[in-house]
């Protein structure tokens, strides 16, 4: 009976559809430091030379092992059936040819008292390593001496919570005094930086300062009408019925100049007659009392830090609303200057309205096309219209609130698509958009205050008229043409009684129109560059207010 010790580093092949495979592979799955890798196909490497062995026997006897055990610790290896014949070599049962110093075993189904060994090294612990001490089970063999095996694992067992001990208290030290720059020494920023912070006065007793509060505007005049001109302020309060008069603006009332860049907009406010807003480039909201005899600028709103490109009244109370550059509208107290909210995009801001039906309501729309409906009550957006559409250029309700128009800058070849759509407000739906199919965009639509129809202002250098009913069939025998457009974002405006429509020109002049006939009323020079947009009085028939390019505001009466 040979006598062997197989090293940690030794494969025992075990021969297929034989007993000792299953006890091998059980006792593999059970005990955790008995490996059980895949066996190789073909020849086997050398464990010491490295080198690829070959030849029958071997390849045979790899052909015939369905799996194989790598020993983690010294075993002894007690087998009738091998033999030793000398230190490293050994014959294996099935094979009996010498395998030189390899370090691989061939067992076949005959070697259990080899298997027996395994079982007994591997599947039990001794009360040594119960204890934590490796169990010596060394076999006094003759063969050259094995490397001690590897310390057992230690059991995992649940430890008690041991709280960290207390961090001790660091005393704060000063820091060493920086030493004055030798002369003629490079000194670089951040020492000088040190220096200069070391050598000012220091108070550490300074209270901190208090915490910001909302920023408001300065108050800069009166917003009442207790200093207006008496005949201003009888018209205001008469509110003479639509239609009394015929008479057209035909002098310049007030010139108010405090802009420093371009006027996008203004506004008037219906339940303040005598308050204008106006909304410029220079990232400023003003708002005037037009006919104060004192100071004309009541207040400068610098909530926007870009240019604000639309401002609107509220319809029933002094509370103002402007979009601008910088993605958002903001709700201003006009009294006291104070912003009440913000409403923020994800676009700049074009153009807003407010809804005549609910004044907690308007409308906005930006530069990439979207359009939503906000409620001021929560700050939050209670509708949304979607059509993949372009910048939009201009929105404008119906009487009612149920309906409204959107004017974009999409444009395809030569016909327009989507660049006027009326849309239904409660279904969020477009009711028609080939309404304008020629190829210009319209940077103003207007509905008319008592027909059923609506103008667009054309950059064809005309006015269109629509119906205001579906299918929204466009007049093609009259318009309004003498004013040029060329690009600019001109407005126009409906008198109070709906007999005049008055539109701004690239001239710097404002046209009057007669509504019925189309025909050219007036023409009032009012800038020397641009004039951008008009908008009639909503009290006083015979009042139009005026801004332009130039940043002046100009009131005709």
């Amino acid at each position: 009976m040979g006598i062997a010790v197989i090293g940690p580093a030794c494969n025992v092949y075990f021969a297929p559809h034989s007993r000792l495979t299953n006890r091998a592979t059980e006792l593999a799955r059970v005990h955790p430091r008995l490996r059980l890798p895949q066996a190789a196909a073909g020849g086997a490497i050398h464990r010491k030379s490295g080198e690829r062995k070959g030849g029958a026997s071997l390849a045979t006897a790899r052909r015939r092992a369905s799996c194989s055990l790598l020993l983690t610790r010294p075993v002894p290896l007690v087998s009738p059936t091998a033999v030793r014949t000398s230190p490293g070599t050994f014959l294996s049962a099935d094979t009996h040819k010498k395998k030189g110093d390899s370090q691989d075993i061939f067992l076949s189904a005959g070697s259990f008292s080899a298997m027996d060994l395994l079982s007994a090294a591997y599947g039990t612990t001794s009360e040594d390593e119960a204890d934590g001490t490796p169990a010596s089970n060394w076999v006094d063999t003759g063969l050259p001496s094995v490397a001690p095996p590897p310390p057992k694992r230690p059991r995992w067992g649940p430890t008690p919570y041991q709280p960290p001990p207390p961090l001790p208290t660091l005393q704060p030290q000063p820091a060493p005094p920086l030493a004055a720059p030798v002369s003629g020494r490079y000194v670089s920023k951040r020492e000088r930086a040190l220096l200069t912070a070391l050598q000012a006065p220091t108070d550490s007793e300074a209270p901190l300062p208090p915490p910001m509060a909302p920023e408001s505007s300065p108050v800069l005049g009166s917003l009442t009408d207790s200093n207006i001109r008496p005949d201003i302020l009888r018209s205001l309060r008469c509110q003479p019925k639509s239609g009394s008069t015929n008479s057209l603006p035909l002098k310049l009332s007030v010139s108010l100049t405090s802009h420093t860049k371009a006027v996008n907009c203004v506004d008037w406010s219906p339940s303040h007659g005598h308050l204008l807003a106006s909304a410029g480039m220079d990232h400023t909201v003003h708002i005037w009392n037009v006919w104060n005899n004192g100071n004309t600028s009541a207040r400068v709103l610098k909530h926007h830090t870009a240019a604000v490109k639309d401002v609107r009244w509220s319809y029933h109370q002094p509370v103002l609303l402007s979009g601008g550059f910088d993605c958002s509208s903001r709700l201003v107290d006009a009294e006291v200057g104070k912003e009440i909210r913000v409403f923020k995009e994800d676009q700049p801001v074009e153009v807003i309205k407010f809804n005549p039906s609910n004044s907690n309501l308007f409308l906005s729309g930006g530069s990439k096309g979207s359009l939503r409906l906000w409620d001021i009550r929560t700050g939050l957006a209670t509708k949304e219209f979607n059509r993949s559409l372009s910048t939009i250029l201009d929105l404008e309700f119906s009487a009612d609130g149920k309906q409204f128009i959107s004017s974009t800058d999409t444009t395809r070849s030569n016909v327009s698509e989507n660049t006027i759509i009326v849309w239904d407000i409660l279904r969020q739906v477009p009711l028609s958009n080939q309404i304008y199919t020629e190829a210009f965009t319209c940077p103003c639509v207007r509905y008319h205050p008592y027909e059923a129809s609506f103008v667009a202002q054309s950059n064809g250098n005309y006015i269109a008229i629509f119906s205001a009913r579906p299918p929204f069939k466009l007049n093609r025998y009259t318009r309004f043409e003498g004013h040029g457009v060329w690009g600019f974002p001109i407005k126009c405006s409906f008198s109070l009684s709906g007999r005049e429509l008055a539109s701004g020109s690239s001239d710097g002049s404002i046209y009057l129109y007669d509504y019925k006939s189309s025909k050219l009323l007036r023409k009032i020079e009012a800038f020397k560059e641009a004039c951008t947009y008009v908008a009639y009085h909503p009290v006083i028939p015979n009042v139009i207010a005026s801004c332009g390019w130039t940043g002046e505001i100009s009131v005709f009466e």
